[in-house]
C-alpha cells in the first residue's frame, strides 16, 4: 500500500510507529477512504515516467472559497524530481477552474523539511492547531495557507 510505504518512512521518525499505525488505520484504511470519498474528498494518484510517484487529496469548500489540501505525499525515490511542485500546480489549476482563492493544510510542527518546502512554495504559517485524533494521540500541527491570485 502506497500510504503505508510513504507514511512509515516519513512519519515514524517524527511521531513514532504506534501513531503512524493508528493514523493509517484511521485515515487510509479502505473503510476510511470510502468515507472520505463519499464525504467530498477527491483523491489523485500521481505518476512519473510510468511509476506511481505519490498521491494527493483535496476537499473543496465552495462556501468559503478554499481548498483543504488534505494529503500530499511523494515516494522517497520520486522526491527531488518536481513531483511535489507538479502536485501543487495541479491543485492550483483545480482551484482556478473552481473559483477558489485559498489553499490550506496542516503539517506536523516537527516536520521541518515539509514546512520549509511549503514556505518556499508560497504558503504562510497561520498558527498552531492541536487536535485529539483518538487512541491517545494528538496531531500537533501548523496550519499553512496560500492565497492564490485571481
Amino acid at each position: 500500500m502506497l500510504a503505508r510505504e510513504i507514511w512509515t518512512e516519513h512519519y515514524v521518525p517524527i511521531v513514532g510507529q504506534d501513531q503512524v499505525e493508528f493514523m493509517l488505520k484511521s485515515f487510509q484504511s479502505e473503510h476510511a477512504l470510502k468515507e472520505q470519498l463519499s464525504g467530498g474528498h477527491e483523491y489523485y494518484i500521481v505518476m512519473r515516467e510510468g511509476v506511481t510517484a505519490g498521491y494527493c487529496a483535496v476537499v473543496v469548500n465552495e462556501r468559503d472559497a478554499d481548498v483543504l489540501l488534505s494529503k500530499i505525499y511523494v515516494r522517497r525515490s520520486e522526491r527531488r524530481h518536481g513531483v511535489g511542485k507538479a502536485i501543487l500546480q495541479f491543485v492550483e489549476r483545480l482551484c482556478s477552474k473552481r473559483g477558489i482563492m485559498k489553499i490550506w493544510l496542516v503539517v506536523n510542527r516537527n516536520n521541518v523539511d515539509s514546512i520549509a518546502w511549503y514556505l518556499r512554495a508560497g504558503f504562510r504559517n497561520a498558527g498552531s492547531t492541536v487536535r485529539d485524533i483518538g487512541g491517545g494521540f494528538v496531531m500537533d500541527d501548523f496550519r499553512m495557507e496560500k492565497t492564490l491570485l485571481p
